[in-house]
């Protein structure tokens, strides 16, 4: 079996950036111009000539958008099970060197963690846990994803990766689909912020969304920590040959490309790269005119005005209302843990839901019913 790995093993990243680097603004009008994106035509995209084009390409993309989804805009909410890990990283408030007090959701608390989420409104889930496959892994899973399947009309994960026949079982019991971030494309810059634990194994990860391809599941989520290495547009260019490559195998799958910028975090590592908002509205709808099939996602770590001004351009997915503790939205708990990584967004779902009405969008809490069957 072939895995991306193979390929990315014969790119050089310093190569990359020369290429992007060089782009012109012939290559930039040249690539708005082509109805399909190649390698070269991203590149241009995402190269610092295109800035200088940022109208159009907003333009472009959000014609694209409207064309493909018509004006909705999808809502989801991460339910997060545990801060437990055992991997130490940089940038995450979770790092198994963070000295916090640890929490693992028991039944009880899952159910009273729905409740509140449901009165909500939303029906779209993501489980979110820190990398413990000991205590937080496939037993665990197992155990509770019955109480969240039989409640939500989706459920999706971010967690440790698995392997294959784990993926297949908890495709069976209702799971949708699988997000695995790899954090960043350069292995230099990977090993610098992986210092412990399974999550060091960059080249395991690296293969685990075509792992999880293979599995059959419905849907596989991508992402970069945007910041995390010194170069975003070599970075960005790789996440989209990683994309192409699993569209072109496992072309039964959905995709999602997610795209958080490095936030702080009690114990992590300062921001040195900081990505400005039009380097990120670049990058999104670069991401939109090379696949406008794409599910593209926004977390509430961008402020409501960014999110409500790049929404209606490229985004057709966005959570809402997140707590990045276990245990963050039933008050009445009394438990208070640290966050994953600082917030910006903190609406209420119904503040998020008027103000997209306000911009011409229609909110989707659920994507589906049960009457409609599942694939």
């Amino acid at each position: 079996m072939k895995y991306f790995t193979d390929i990315w093993k014969n790119i050089d990243w310093e190569d990359i950036a020369l290429r992007i680097n060089n782009k012109t603004y012939k290559d930039v009008e040249l690539a708005l111009n082509s109805s399909k994106l190649d390698n070269e035509g991203i590149m241009s995209l995402l190269s610092p000539s295109a800035a200088n084009y940022i109208e159009h390409i907003s333009q472009k993309s959000k014609y694209l958008t409207r064309q493909r989804f018509g004006n909705t805009i999808s809502f989801f909410i991460p339910l997060y099970l545990s801060n437990l890990c055992s991997n130490e990283c940089t940038y995450c408030g979770f790092s198994i060197n963070n000295k916090i007090k640890r929490k693992i959701l028991n039944a009880s608390e899952i159910i009273d963690e729905c409740k509140v989420i449901k009165k909500l409104g939303l029906d779209r889930i993501l489980l979110v846990t820190g990398e413990h496959s000991n205590k937080v892994g496939m037993k665990y899973f197992l155990k509770h994803i019955n109480i969240l399947r039989n409640k939500f009309s989706s459920v999706f994960m971010e967690v440790q990766p698995l392997m294959q026949d784990e993926y297949i079982l908890l495709k069976r019991y209702g799971v949708d689909g699988f997000y695995l971030y790899q954090e960043t494309y350069s292995k230099k810059c990977y090993d610098y912020h992986h210092l412990k634990g399974n999550k060091a194994d960059f080249f395991f990860r690296l293969k685990t969304p075509d792992i999880i391809g293979n599995s059959g599941i419905n849907k596989i989520g991508l992402g970069i920590l945007l910041g995390l290495s010194d170069n975003w547009r070599v970075d960005c260019y790789f996440m989209a040959l990683h994309f192409l490559w699993l569209r072109k195998i496992y072309w039964k799958t959905s995709f999602s490309i997610s795209f958080p910028r490095l936030r702080s975090c009690i114990g992590g590592i300062k921001n040195k790269n900081i990505i400005s908002d039009l380097h990120f509205l670049q990058i999104i709808c670069a991401f939109r005119l090379l696949a406008p099939e794409l599910e593209l996602s926004l977390s509430t770590r961008e402020s409501e005005y960014l999110r409500d001004n790049i929404v209606p351009i490229a985004i057709n997915s966005m959570s809402v209302f997140s707590k990045t503790s276990p245990g963050g939205y039933n008050n009445s708990s009394g438990f208070s843990e640290l966050e994953q990584f600082s917030l910006r967004d903190k609406r209420t779902p119904k503040e998020v839901s008027d103000a997209m009405i306000r911009l011409g969008l229609q909110p989707i809490f659920k994507d589906w019913d049960y009457y409609l069957g599942r694939r």
